[in-house]
């Protein structure tokens, strides 16, 4: 018997369901067939039997669409495998429309990217990013993951950047050394993806080639977005990991199933999902409107009777595994790589704890190298707030009183002033003592200091002890005064003993350890917890951040916690010699290493809580000034021409779209009541479609949009471009529909299609009328530059000549 066996495979692209057909034939030597086949049509099968042509069963033509055809036939004799014949072949229709789109999108965002070779807005800030990657040095961006800042630092590699460049002010111009080309290259290039992806997301949603040709159109003239693009910036990079993502579900829904391909769209989507919150946190905002979007169809699938249980759990599994818990790892591995690459002490340290910093190579770790592990009696320390907030500091004493009476005619008890310095000082040093002996050196062999312990902390260089009674603080007079006792035989006698009390302790017996433990120190008389109360002192206290015994602590509070930073073991037996032994550095080896989890959860926290001031900026603005575009900014300025570059959009697609979400509102609102009243005007398949577009194009803007309301921090135009992206998407959506199920008349159609071509002539007219602001060239005129400020608000600047 010879047999004869083909498998065809069609990809449809178009707005119908993907569908696979695979055909079967076996054909003896008199011609008798055997057959094993799903056909559905009139395409011819073309096979061989012991290298002889044979036709086979038809299977349909789809329409103008990117198609695979992929043929494998294969001829074996009897038993005996005497020859193996594999003809492979390959046949590939290529989309010239979405060829040329992608094209047009590289030129636009790709044309002149190393004009201007000066510093151009924000990269005056990820620049500085860049720089202490390229050198490896840590640092702590509070406004996102590492993602962003790791694929601009890519560009600068793959250019060769050694990372010596200032990066202090905008329009400063590179040096030689600066690769601006390639530090640009990536978030173009992301740009430029965008163009095709906006055509395949809407091909995706069901909607017209036409249609999806619209929606590039749109995109690929869009000022605003080519401009955020050209530089090196995060905007493009975030906005091409969100479309990419949602393209990748749709594909995922649209694929039939039990298909390898759908689970490799699945997975894809997951790790664009991941991506893109890694990039900035803004992606949170897509993905969970695709995790509600999955969400809603595992609902559907569920509830499927003609499934069994084992492939709907199957289903529910992967998903969850594909689209919460792949991105969650991949979160985590940005992490794990940022953290390996920057091992070198860096400007931000101080803002990590002790043991952080410890991990870093140089700054604290070379001065911690060797410290003893365990506390003991007569530990000399230094004893660093766990609160960074306003700012880290060490406990610390000087020779200066606090004054009998404050400005508000309160008094004081005029001993010796206890204060949080921000700065290493020979005067943060203290020696843990037994109250019960007069030693101030460790023993042989050290005793250890213990959770629970009673101790007194002795100031190293004053010889006082730390005290705290029932005396207001000087700023707050709800808390105890803490000081440096000095007797000055006023009935005020020493309350100077604490209790040791180690927070992250893992048994009562825990040994209190150099930089690991996170020590409260309760005090015996009064029980108050010696605390940063945040509060600056006036001149008489230098400035310095104040102490306090705080009676009502409750709970974990990061300003009531210390840890050992510094730590050396005490073997001075005279004042001026242990002055000296103060100043001198510690030899001891003890290796402490962090885990991975560790440094991640305390660098995520800080991330997260420790916020820099926000101050106001000339370019900053609210979400209501974003809508109809009543603000620019100014990029960059020629310090000696007109040329320069704005962050202004397409006033004609910004109109485009704010309508076009209008009248989508009003069709679904329409509809949605017109269906409660069993009035149905579009077939259901027609009204599903629709809520999809919705769910994605509507849904996309307001989950990029709305959330600015609620935030506490400086805003600007480029926030809003995420946004701006799901919202043009609507324009095309919104004419197909009413295209093809609002005008029923010939006439009123060829009227749309007037309007439509009217629109496009505008979008383009538009664009090219703000080219010299989008791309900084040619020099425009002072009267040209006037004429561009369409609205009163907008700050173009210009030189009369």
């Amino acid at each position: 018997m010879q047999h004869c066996l083909n498998a065809v495979l069609i990809r449809d692209t178009d707005n119908e369901v993907t569908r696979k057909h695979w055909l079967m034939h076996a054909t003896s030597e008199r011609g008798h067939r055997l057959q094993c086949s799903r056909p559905s049509s009139r395409l011819p099968i073309y096979g061989l039997t012991d290298g002889k042509p044979c036709w086979h069963r038809n299977v349909e033509t789809f329409r103008n669409s990117a198609k695979l055809k992929l043929m494998l036939t294969t001829g074996h004799t009897g038993a005996m495998l005497t020859s193996i014949k594999l003809p492979i072949v390959i046949r590939a229709e290529i989309n010239l429309v979405l060829v040329v789109v992608t094209a047009l999108g590289l030129l636009s965002r790709l044309y002149g990217i190393n004009f201007p070779k000066a510093v151009v807005f924000d990269e005056v800030y990820y620049g500085q990013f860049v720089s202490l990657y390229t050198k490896q040095v840590f640092f702590i961006d509070e406004s996102g993951p590492p993602l962003g800042h790791m694929i601009l630092a890519f560009g600068a590699y793959l250019g060769g950047f050694d990372g010596n460049f200032i990066w202090n002010r905008i329009g400063a111009e590179y040096s030689s050394n600066v690769p601006v080309w390639s530090l640009r290259l990536i978030p173009a290039l992301a740009g430029s993806l965008c163009v095709p992806l906006c055509y395949l997301l809407v091909v995706e949603l069901g909607y017209s080639h036409l249609t999806a040709l619209g929606a590039a159109l749109l995109f690929l003239m869009e000022n605003s977005l080519i401009v955020q693009s050209r530089f090196m910036l995060l905007e493009s990079v975030l906005i091409f990991f969100l479309l990419l993502a949602v393209v990748s579900y749709l594909r995922f829904h649209n694929a039939q199933s039990g298909s390898p391909v759908r689970l490799a769209w699945l997975v894809l989507t997951g790790v664009t999902c991941a991506c893109a919150v890694g990039v900035k946190y803004m992606g949170l905002f897509t993905y969970f409107l695709l995790l509600g979007l999955a969400a809603v169809h595992t609902w559907q699938l569920i509830g499927d009777r003609a499934l069994s249980n084992g492939v709907v759990l199957m289903q529910v599994v992967t998903r969850f595994l594909a689209l919460v818990v792949l991105p969650l790892l991949l979160y985590l591995g940005f992490f794990y790589v940022h953290l390996n690459l920057l091992y070198r002490s860096g400007p931000h340290d101080q803002m990590m704890s002790s043991a952080f910093q410890a991990s870093l190579e140089g700054g604290l770790a070379r001065i911690t190298q060797g410290q003893p592990l365990e506390v003991a009696y007569g530990s000399q320390v230094t004893l660093r707030s766990v609160s960074s907030k306003p700012i880290p500091c060490w406990l610390h004493s000087h020779k200066a009183n606090y004054p009998i009476r404050y400005e508000n005619g309160r008094g004081s008890s005029h001993q010796q002033q206890v204060t949080c310095y921000p700065f290493k000082d020979v005067n943060n040093w203290w020696i843990i003592k037994d109250p019960g002996r007069q030693d101030l050196v460790v023993s042989s062999p050290p005793r250890p200091v213990r959770h629970g312990d009673v101790v007194q902390l002795l100031h190293g260089m004053t010889s006082r002890l730390l005290n705290t009674h029932d005396v207001a603080a000087p700023m707050s007079p709800h808390a105890q005064e803490v000081s440096g006792y000095i007797d000055f035989n006023v009935s005020m006698p020493a309350q100077n003993l604490w209790k040791v009390d180690i927070a992250n302790r893992e048994a009562e017996q825990d040994v209190w350890k150099t930089i690991l433990s996170e020590v409260r120190l309760i005090h015996i008389n009064t029980s108050a917890v010696l605390k940063l109360s945040g509060s600056s002192l006036p001149e008489w206290g230098y400035r310095q951040l104040e102490v306090v015994g705080d009676k009502i602590y409750k709970g974990y509070q990061p300003s009531g916690v210390w840890n050992v930073e510094e730590h050396r073991y005490g073997r001075s037996l005279e004042q001026r010699e242990r002055e000296l032994e103060l100043h001198s550095p510690t030899h001891i080896d003890i290796n402490r290493n962090l885990t991975f989890i560790a440094k991640f959860l305390e660098l995520q926290w800080k991330m997260l809580t420790v916020k820099h001031e926000d101050s106001e900026h000339k370019y900053s603005s609210s979400p209501l000034e974003w809508i109809t575009m009543n603000t620019n900014i100014a990029y960059w300025l020629h310090p000696a021409s007109n040329a320069q570059i704005h962050l202004i959009g397409n006033f004609v697609t910004w109109t485009l779209a704010n309508l076009a979400l209008a009248v989508y509102v009003l069709l679904f609102l329409s509809y949605l009541l017109r269906r409660r009243r069993k009035i149905e005007d579009i077939p259901e398949a027609t009204w599903c479609q629709l809520l999809q577009a919705g769910v994605v194009c509507a849904g996309g803007w307001a989950v990029n949009y709305l959330p600015f309301f609620m935030m506490e921090k400086t805003l600007f135009l480029y926030h809003y471009l995420p946004a701006l992206t799901f919202q043009i998407l609507l324009i095309p959506v919104v004419l197909e529909h009413l295209h093809t199920h609002m005008l029923r008349c010939a006439s009123l159609r060829r009227a749309l299609h007037g309007v439509v071509l009217a629109g496009l002539s505008s979008v383009y007219l538009s664009f090219r009328t703000f080219s010299p602001l989008t791309y900084g060239q040619p020099e425009l005129s002072a009267e040209q530059l006037a004429s561009l400020r369409w609205r009163d608000s907008w700050d173009i600047l210009f030189r009369r000549r």
